[in-house]
């Protein structure tokens, strides 16, 4: 059995693994599960109330999990996949803990082969947070992911700049990160786009 499938079949019973993107190193869970994304709060010791993004592998999954208005598939056009995370409103097959309660979902569609085999041999969404303690550094190495885990997938020294979480229903940049300039562009030239 190869890592990936080893990988994906954790994910199918409600287990973590780390894996790499092109920005840090992300803790993967089926963002399907309940259970599985518990696991993720737990691991991080993250807050509850605090949403947590999700990744996938092609535009049809982004699709089947948000609600898409014109400037998120301008948005999609021209960033991903790549750095940023697009914060968009969630379709109800979510699971309300990863919104946070806000009804809105962070998207990440990472440009690293490990990751989209990942995603794609999984063929579901999975978390997309920082495989490390909440609050800590954001992990460029295996040796810096310091959450519990089943699996990890290395993928080397990874850039260690975060993704840029960009809120698309409001027009805002919540967390700067990479490629932060285009997407601060982005806004600015788009605020008379349909929302």
């Amino acid at each position: 059995m190869d890592r990936i499938e080893e990988a994906v079949r954790i994910l199918k019973h409600d287990g973590l693994v780390v894996y790499p993107t092109d920005t840090i190193y992300g803790l993967g869970a089926d963002a399907f599960s309940d259970e599985a994304i518990l696991k993720v709060y737990e691991a991080k010791r993250r807050p509850i109330s605090e949403p947590i993004s999700v990744a996938v592998c092609d535009i049809e999954m982004v699709h089947g999990i948000a609600r898409i208005d014109t400037r998120a598939s301008s948005f999609m056009e021209r960033f991903f996949p790549g750095p940023v995370t697009m914060v968009v409103p969630a379709r109800n097959c979510l699971p309300e803990i990863l919104t946070g309660g806000t009804g809105l979902i962070g998207i990440r569609f990472p440009a690293h082969p490990l990751a989209l085999r990942l995603i794609e041999s999984l063929d579901s969404p999975i978390t997309a947070t920082s495989a490390n303690i909440h609050g800590a550094r954001d992990p460029a190495s295996p040796d810096e992911c310091h959450v519990k885990h089943d699996l990890l997938l290395d993928g080397g020294r990874l850039p260690g700049t975060a993704s840029t979480v960009v809120d698309l229903v409001n027009g805002r940049i919540v967390r700067p990160g990479a490629l932060v300039e285009e997407v601060a562009e982005f806004i600015s030239a788009d605020t008379g786009a349909v929302r």
